[in-house]
């Protein structure tokens, strides 16, 4: 079958490589769909943990159970499916355990004509999304639920700011605030990126770049109940400065690097809490499908790429010039 193969750092090539065969309890499925996320970019410039080459990489896909290993349910065959890239999260729903692997790295991904995948990693298709849409689901909804629902407890009737729109799970964490009938601001060092989240429901958002953009916030629209972030880096201050008393600031990524100093006066004062997020656990997966089945969500696709231009595909996110998610077509 033909593969996008990561051959050693920063080298990448499309390439044939030999079907995959389902295991006991897995399932071979033929892809239609894959996408793209920032992990694919830190595994093939080799900054990333746990490095192997060559590897497939990939963590999102969408596509149709041709068959199943042994034990495996055998009604699988012929369904049109979501693949959860969150593997063995273990028995605790507080956080992960020590077996816990994303699909990509170390175990072949979906940059691929097929996959073998535990059965227990499938879900069926939402029925209202493309083929397209449904494999730009799983990796940024599933992180940006967590995050936003079962760490940060988004509640009824609060303030969220979301910061560094433009990304999949920024925009998931953005759809999901609105879906739930609250008030969504966002970040961006870009206008152009303000203005199309306000197409999304966003009330409006403040541009990061700018000294002084928190206090503007606080006048208007006031400070924020739930502030979700993936950056980190200098400007995490600013995100202490615009969390209301008793705010939650929940994280999933630090692309910005370390924070230099945090004001631990204005944490314990203002009762903040500081909550690290990563992926989420299968009842996070279920309870995300449901809810964007529910509200008939749709992720926000960038740019499509056919498999024989996934390098162009990959470029283009290096580049972060993306406003929703990159996707591959199989």
């Amino acid at each position: 079958m033909r593969a996008l193969r990561i051959e050693s750092i920063g080298q990448i090539a499309l390439t044939e490589v030999p079907d995959p065969q389902p295991q006991a309890g897995e399932a071979l499925i033929d892809l239609k769909a894959a996408a793209l996320n920032h992990r694919d970019h830190w595994i093939k410039i080799g900054q990333y943990a746990g490095l192997k080459f060559p590897c497939i990489p990939g963590s999102d896909g969408a596509g149709v159970v041709a068959s199943v290993g042994p034990g495996a349910d055998g009604s699988w065959v012929g369904r049109e499916v979501v693949i959860n890239p969150s593997f063995d999260w273990g028995p605790a729903e507080s956080a992960q355990g020590p077996k816990f692997g994303i699909l990509g790295l170390p175990r072949d991904g979906t940059l691929a004509a097929r996959i073998a995948v535990p059965v227990a990693q499938l879900a069926p298709k939402p029925g209202h999304m493309s083929w397209e849409e449904a494999a730009a689901l799983p990796l940024a909804g599933l992180t940006a639920w967590r995050a936003l629902i079962s760490r940060a407890r988004m509640g009824a009737g609060e303030r969220v700011l979301v910061t560094g729109i433009g990304g999949g799970v920024a925009l998931f964490a953005l759809q999901f605030a609105v879906a739930s009938g609250n008030e969504a601001w966002v970040t961006s060092s870009s206008d152009e990126k303000i203005s199309r989240a306000a197409s999304l429901g966003a009330r409006g958002g403040f541009r990061y770049d700018k000294p002084g953009w928190a206090s503007e916030a606080l006048k208007a629209p006031g400070a924020f109940d739930v502030v979700i972030d993936s950056a980190g880096g200098p400007g995490f201050g600013d995100l202490i400065d615009a969390a209301a008393s008793g705010g939650r600031i929940a994280f999933y990524g630090a692309t910005r690097g370390s924070v230099p100093e945090v004001a631990l006066r204005k944490i314990f004062w203002r009762q903040l809490s500081l909550l690290g997020s990563t992926m989420g656990s299968p009842s996070d997966w279920s309870a995300m499908t449901a809810f964007v089945a529910h509200h008939r969500l749709k992720p926000v696709v960038s740019e499509v790429f056919p498999l024989e231009r996934a390098t162009e595909a990959f470029a283009l996110m290096e580049r972060g010039g993306q406003f929703g998610k990159i996707v591959v077509r199989i």
